[in-house]
């Protein structure tokens, strides 16, 4: 009797994927955990395990489509690894992959992420031999690149070949957005004036594009404009960079914008919230994932450093690097995506003055950082050169109001101007 892999429940409201790249054909014996299909969600593309081990019998999807939870993916034939549970109806979906369990040689448990997975792939590591420090026996990077006796923050070797490129999926065709607010009045006929050209929206730009008006359309939005004089910060970055690199470290400001975050979180918890409009109730946050947003040629994803008012500045840098490389590769875990409480977004690289951000809906504040420049500033009655980081503050006007966010502001600035304070655990 065949078994049928469904899309499974991915979490966080994420009811449809699309299709990106399918990575195996009919007839194939897969092992369990090995690659199966390449999804992109609302957050961003990622890659989907097999839930157990056999041999493809059907694929029921093609790239480019667009494909509901609980909808069919892969069935397999009888035999080869754990069997399953048949799943035939569309309602019922295996757990996200998150923390997927695999057995230990012992009988026991074994519980990694699928990114800590592939990492154990690319480095030849059995996970059932690798002993987890994690929290409640979870298996980290950090535990399959010790057994490896790989230095923390390494992925794989210098010289390991880069992944073969695939084939981008076809756009399909296109959908309409979802309403929000007010419907837009018709559109006049522009080929009357020239010739025109419509290209239907990817499915990350579409989901963009409804967040960002839902997020326009619910959250009163409010801005307050400061700038941070990051003279000091800015030269231990400079002073620090080449022992940083040395240590497989890349070290930018951002580590420190979130570190400084963070901790301004603590002071100011109603920022580290989301509103529920329904019950009357702000649910405050009681931990700190921040969601940093990254750049792609498939538009803007925001992947998340879990606790990072617990983390030293350094690991944070660490794990900035491999989570935005992960992210422009297409090879974020779902876990790299989810749970975030507070965004920062550094147009910085890019240039600018400023920016206002939208809220990244649930959550009830960004940050924006721009290009820091050297300015004339007044200190103690002379005009000096200092470097100067402009900030913008956007927030939900609901849940706080302007003095409120002047305040919290500051608390990021008070950090950014006096640096060793980034440096004092938490």
């Amino acid at each position: 009797m065949a078994r049928t892999f469904v899309l499974p429940d991915l979490g966080e409201g994420l009811v449809e994927a699309e299709i990106r790249a399918i990575l195996v054909h009919e007839g194939d014996v897969v092992k369990e955990d090995s690659p199966l299909l390449e999804v992109e969600t609302d957050k961003a593309q990622v890659e989907i395990p097999s839930p157990f081990a056999g041999r493809v019998e059907k694929i029921h999807v093609h790239p480019g489509q667009t494909v509901k939870v609980g909808e069919p993916l892969v069935s397999f034939a009888d035999g080869g690894g754990a069997a399953a549970p048949a799943r035939s109806a569309p309602a019922a979906v295996v757990p996200a992959p998150q923390a997927a369990v695999m057995p230990r040689a012992d009988g026991g448990p074994v519980s990694a992420a699928p990114s800590t997975r592939r990492l154990a792939r690319e480095l030849g590591v059995e996970l059932q031999a690798v002993h987890g420090t994690g929290s409640g026996g979870r298996i980290t990077d950090d535990d399959v690149r010790a057994s490896a006796g790989k230095s923390p923050g390494v992925s794989k070797p210098p010289d390991a070949p880069a992944a073969p490129a695939r084939a981008a999926a076809p756009a399909g065709p296109a959908q309409p957005l979802a309403a929000v607010g007010l419907e837009p009045p018709p559109l006049p006929k522009f080929e009357q004036w020239g010739p025109v050209e419509r290209q239907p929206l990817s499915h990350l730009r579409r989901t963009i594009a409804e967040r960002m008006a839902l997020s326009a359309a619910l959250i009163p939005h409010v801005t307050h404009f400061d700038k941070a004089d990051v003279t000091d910060l800015n030269a231990i970055v400079t002073r620090s960079f080449e022992a940083a690199k040395q240590r497989g470290i890349t070290l930018t400001l951002t580590s420190f914008i979130l570190k400084a975050a963070a901790l301004a979180l603590h002071e100011h918890p109603q920022f580290n919230a989301s509103l529920d409009a329904v019950a009357g109730e702000l649910i405050l946050k009681r931990y700190c994932h921040l969601g940093i947003a990254v750049a792609t040629d498939r538009g803007l994803i925001v992947p998340v450093i879990h606790d990072v008012d617990t983390k030293p500045v350094m690991d944070i840098a660490r794990e900035l690097a491999a989570l935005a490389q992960r992210v422009r590769d297409g090879k974020a875990a779902l876990d790299d995506l989810r749970g975030g409480t507070f965004t920062v977004t550094n147009i910085g690289a890019l240039g600018g003055t400023g920016a206002i951000p939208i809220i990244n809906y649930p959550e009830v504040a960004i940050l924006a950082v721009a290009r820091g420049r050297e300015e004339p500033v007044v200190r103690g009655g002379q005009i000096v050169a200092r470097m100067m980081l402009p900030i913008t503050l956007t927030f939900d006007h609901r849940v706080a109001d302007g003095a409120d966010g002047a305040r919290f502001a500051q608390a990021i600035i008070r950090r950014l101007e006096a640096p060793e304070t980034l440096f004092v655990e938490w």
